[in-house]
């Protein structure tokens, strides 16, 4: 059996259902949810909101959707997660409210198999390989990406792999172009590539039958189950198996003639008076190819004969004579039946004069096949490449460890008390920065790098980053989303992950944009190369969220056809405050009440509320503001209405304003994290000067730089310096606004920011000041893992090349074998950025990315 390529919410068969889940999103700027993180966060709600409904019944009103909700959660459940990371982000929420989902995926799970394999969930999986890309004009080639390439060449194994893993899944035909035509063709590669036979079949009947509930009743031939059933001429996955019958509830569906006799062989012929030689050819499970040979003397003629058998009964015609062109030349037409086993046949026919007679037929030699000359079969192994973390070039063929290494004679920036060290030596192991001082010696099985005239730092933050985020940065169909979060949506494939590795970057906050006064929480990630995206996370973070101020919140810059969202001004975005902060602080109350409420009082349970509990969480300072902002009196308002509800704002970002109220924001405690010298790039940053983030500082803000730019992270040392340029900070405070003064921002200073003692072994290697123009990282280290290595990275640029070069030749003799092909069209990444509002499917806007040689 198959399960249905098109499943509605429920799908009934026989009587059995399953319930359908899917990441589906609005189409325009005002359908909810706009985003992939907006789906997550309005399924979650979706669940809260049922439970709070069946523990109220009685107690509120009838609501059909929710009561229709809670009873199919009994029934398997059955979750169109898409792509190998929504599986697992699918997973989480399934694991959050205590269901194991059935996750339909696509063909792609090979590439986080081991991530997958910890969901324990069962996988229904499409064969719909990808068709080889047209690379013959080697400019158009340039265009595909390799992972695309990658995956082309390595689809087909997607089965085995699971099979090999352990991985209980069952086979779909969704996605197939031509079902009829590809489903079989695509699973005899897969079986080709190592799926047994065994497991294919189990996938067709057994497995899907099992997933639905309905193994005791179909899946398998057993006394008392359904009559669904095939009859086939052998092998169901032998290219030359034919398809007799379909039986369906225990009635038959002929899809072609069952043939049990083979006629093919050499005959003795008697026809009336008259004896041939007959000779039977051509494939034994079609109408047979009968040849009459007649010889006499020099001459040789050759008689055709059609041959026609149906449940042992024959038809035979053939003319006797087929030299003669004249109308004496006439059809013998013989009908009859053979033996069982084909070898004798017998009946009565006509002659051309229309005489009736008898005919037989007794072979005389079995058919031998004819051995086909020059066919030499390619036993040779088909060359594939390896699976990657993640699935890109520059991915890693085995996750790599944690090193002990010691660094020696370097220059070493502590950013501690210490300042900056001449000609010292740092020994990380275990992921943690564990020695600091002259001549340490070596322990056993270490690595030293000689660090001799080159610079040691921490790596750097950014405070502000949209990179390595799917399908949508902003959640911006309302003015507050604070029920969403980037933490759902982390993309451990992004390509810019290891572009700011080689930039010195380690540590990043991934922020909502900013479409709305309220945005959606943040999620803070270690650059952690080919992890999953949950083990990208910083663990034990505290909760940040993204706040907006000025024109991109009042949709001033959205466009004439977005102008009905409340807000529409700037007073409108302080009542948004006022008003969620209020009904924040009332539902905070309400949960505290129930909580404190005497054991064995009746009270109606307070229906959880997503958005409120993150803004409850900032009034208990339990989850913590970083604030898009740029003028002066938008800043003071949103500090006057903290401290009205008894909080303060913990980091206005950009901030280029910041400057004229600096006293303010000292008072307040308030962070900076700014641009270090942008301005004029839209009216309400006229006023900023690249002198703000000194100014702030001598005033005794913290400060940082952030890049809200995926190119500009790559170079956060060179914004740093900046600080030095324009107000004359000094090199090692101006080095903070990359490092440690963000790891303030963030809370955890206690880990990373400096060279210490303790704290995690995140520390780039430099070949410079790393502040000067010349300045690259030689080795990026994250947890004590050498992330980026400038040497591996010539390396892999030439791997990059050879491989897609050996994949382009494979596609090329494709095609040369009349492979279909895809056009090589253009492949770019989306780089998000605050303002971007996009809606639709995450491909109508974003890339996977590339494998760019430049970083």
């Amino acid at each position: 059996m198959l399960l249905s390529d098109d499943a509605p919410q429920q799908c009934i068969i026989k009587g059995r259902a399953a319930a359908h889940y899917s990441f589906n999103k609005g189409t325009s700027t005002q359908d909810y949810p706009g985003s992939l993180m907006g789906s997550i966060a309005l399924l979650r709600q979706t669940y809260l909101d049922a439970k709070w409904y069946e523990q109220s019944k009685g107690k509120t009103t009838y609501n059909l959707s929710l009561d229709s909700w809670n009873g199919l959660q009994s029934l398997p459940q059955i979750f169109d997660a898409g792509d190998k990371q929504s599986v697992l982000r699918a997973d989480k929420i399934g694991d959050e409210f205590g269901i194991q989902y059935i996750f339909k995926t696509q063909n792609d799970a090979y590439q986080r198999l081991s991530d997958i394999k910890t969901t324990n969930a069962s996988l229904i999986v499409p064969i719909n390989l990808p068709d080889a890309y047209d690379l013959e004009n080697p400019l158009d080639a340039a265009n595909v990406d390799l992972s695309d390439m990658m995956h082309w060449e390595q689809a087909a194994s997607n089965l085995s792999m699971l099979e090999k893993a352990n991985i209980n899944f069952a086979i779909t035909t969704n996605g197939l172009k031509n079902a009829s035509s590809d489903f079989y063709k695509n699973l005899r590669l897969a079986i080709k590539r190592g799926l047994t036979k065994e497991t294919a079949l189990k996938a067709l009947t057994a497995t899907p039958a099992a997933l639905i509930g309905m193994n005791n009743e179909l899946g398998s031939l057993e006394n008392g189950k359904i009559a669904n059933f095939i009859v086939a001429s052998g092998d169901i996955f032998d290219e030359k198996t034919d398809l007799f019958e379909t039986w369906v509830n225990g009635k038959r569906y002929n899809q072609k003639p069952i043939e049990t006799v083979d006629l093919r062989g050499k005959y003795r012929f008697t026809v009336g008076t008259q004896t041939y030689n007959l000779g039977v050819k051509g494939d034994k499970d079609s109408d047979a190819e009968g040849e009459i040979v007649q010889i006499s003397g020099k001459d040789t003629t050759k008689i055709n004969v059609k041959i026609a058998l149906a449940e042992q009964n024959l038809s035979i015609s053939f003319m006797p004579n087929p030299k003669d062109s004249t109308t004496n030349n006439k059809t013998i037409r013989l009908s009859g039946w053979t033996s069982p086993d084909g070898k004798e046949w017998k009946g009565t026919g006509q002659t051309a004069n229309g005489e009736w007679i008898n005919w037989n037929a007794s072979q005389t030699e079995t058919y031998k096949p004819e051995e086909k000359k020059d066919e030499k079969k390619d036993d040779k192994p088909e060359e594939l490449g390896v699976v990657k973390y993640p699935f890109n070039g520059y991915g890693w063929t085995e996750m790599p460890k944690t090193e002990t290494v010691l660094f020696k004679n370097a220059t070493v920036w502590t950013n501690e008390k210490d300042g900056i060290l001449q000609n010292t030596d740092v020994l990380i192991k275990d992921g943690k920065i564990v020695q600091i001082g002259k001549d340490i010696a070596a322990p056993a099985g270490s690595k030293t790098i000689d660090a001799t005239n080159k610079h040691l730092t921490c790596g750097i933050i950014d405070e502000h980053s949209h990179i390595a985020i799917s399908a949508g940065v902003n959640e911006g169909t309302k003015s507050c989303s604070s029920e969403v979060s980037i933490g759902d949506v982390v993309d451990a494939e992004d390509i810019n992950i290891y572009r700011q590795l080689a930039g010195g970057v380690t540590t990043s906050q991934l922020l909502h944009g900013s479409a709305n006064a309220i945005g959606g929480q943040s999620g803070i990630i270690k650059l952690r190369w080919g992890a999953s995206p949950e083990k990208m996370k910083l663990e034990n973070a505290d909760g940040f969220i993204k706040f907006a101020l000025g024109e991109n919140v009042k949709q001033a810059n959205w466009g004439d056809n977005n102008t009905i969202r409340f807000p529409q001004t700037r007073m409108g975005v302080e009542q948004v405050y006022m008003d969620y902060f209020t009904r924040a602080k009332e539902y905070d109350q309400a949960l505290k009440g129930t909580a404190s409420a005497k054991k064995g009082t009746e009270t109606t349970p307070v229906r959880r509320n997503l958005e409120l509990d993150a803004l409850a969480e900032i009034i208990n300072k339990k989850r913590f503001i970083t604030c898009h902002s740029y003028v002066q009196s938008e800043i003071t308002m949103l500090m006057r209405v903290a401290e009205q509800f008894g909080f303060r704002v913990n980091t206005f970002t950009h901030i280029l304003e910041g400057y004229k109220v600096a006293d303010k924001m000292k008072e307040h405690g308030v962070n900076a994290s700014s641009f270090s010298d942008w301005w004029a790039y839209k009216y309400e940053v006229i006023d900023a000067i690249p002198y703000n983030g000194a100014i702030l500082h001598n005033m005794g803000v913290n400060v940082g730089f952030n890049s809200d730019d995926a190119e500009m992270a790559r170079r956060l040392n060179q914004e740093a310096a900046k600080a030095v340029k324009y107000g004359k900070v000094s090199e090692e405070e101006a080095w903070k606004f990359v490092t440690l003064n963000p790891a303030k921002m963030l809370h955890i200073d206690n880990r990373v920011g400096s060279i210490k003692i303790g704290k995690d072994a995140d520390v780039v290697l430099w070949n410079n000041n790393p502040l000067a123009i010349y300045a690259k990282p030689e080795k990026t280290f994250v947890d004590g893992i050498c992330q980026f290595d400038v040497e591996q990275d010539k390396k892999l640029r030439q791997t990059i090349q050879d491989e897609r070069n050996r994949i382009a030749q494979k596609m090329l003799k494709a095609k040369q074998g009349g492979a279909a092909t895809q056009d090589a069209a253009p492949h770019r990444q989306h780089l998000y950025h605050c303002n971007d509002h996009q809606t639709g499917t995450q491909t109508d806007y974003y890339s996977e990315g590339d494998d760019s040689e430049e970083h």
